[in-house]
Formats: structure tokens, C-alpha cells, sequence
């Protein structure tokens, strides 16, 4: 055996299950699930709706670019999480005045 096989442990060892680094897909899984955590939780406020949209609609946005590139399933279980989160805050967050509501007008 040319090489030991070491299991590895942790966030990574599911985000890259196939033994290979992809530091731009596993940033994607991390900025969806921040913008779709920020904007799921913000959006129980009716005061932060400029904060949950504008999260939400990041978020979608990061999270289906993550899912276009995404290489593991690892990946996509986490992205699809983030998307979840970052489309009901966003959605709530129209709900309660949109990405513009007692801003502009």
C-alpha cells in the first residue's frame, strides 16, 4: 500500500468526502448558511425586513451559484439547508415591507 488511509473528522471530512480540498465551493456553503441563518432569523422581526430581504435574496443567490458548482453531496445537503433558510427570511422579510419599504417612497 503506497499510502496509509487516514479517515478524516469533522466539517471538512463531510463538505469534501471525495479527499479532494474545493475551498471555493465549501465558501459558498458558508456564506449561504450565514446570509440564510442571519435572514431566517431577522425575519421574525417586522422592524429588520430590510435586513432579512436583502440576506434572503444574498443568500439564494450564493446558494444557487453553490449548487451549480458544487462537487459532493456533503455540499449540496448544506447549501440546500442555507437556500431553505435564506428563502423563507427572505420571503418573510418581503412580506413585512421588502427590500425597499419606508425607504424609498
Amino acid at each position: 500500500m503506497a499510502q496509509a488511509v487516514r479517515p478524516q473528522h469533522g466539517l471538512l471530512s463531510l463538505l469534501n468526502s471525495d479527499g479532494k480540498a474545493h475551498p471555493v465551493e465549501n465558501t459558498l456553503v458558508a456564506v449561504t448558511l450565514v446570509f440564510g441563518l442571519t435572514a431566517f432569523f431577522t425575519a421574525h422581526f417586522h422592524q429588520l425586513h430590510l435586513l432579512s430581504s436583502w440576506t434572503g435574496l444574498i443568500g439564494i443567490g450564493t446558494g444557487a451559484w453553490g449548487q451549480f458548482i458544487s462537487a459532493t453531496t456533503g455540499e449540496r445537503f448544506l447549501l440546500i439547508i442555507g437556500l431553505g433558510a435564506a428563502a423563507v427570511g427572505f420571503f418573510l422579510g418581503m412580506a413585512h415591507g421588502g427590500l425597499f419599504g419606508g425607504v424609498l417612497g
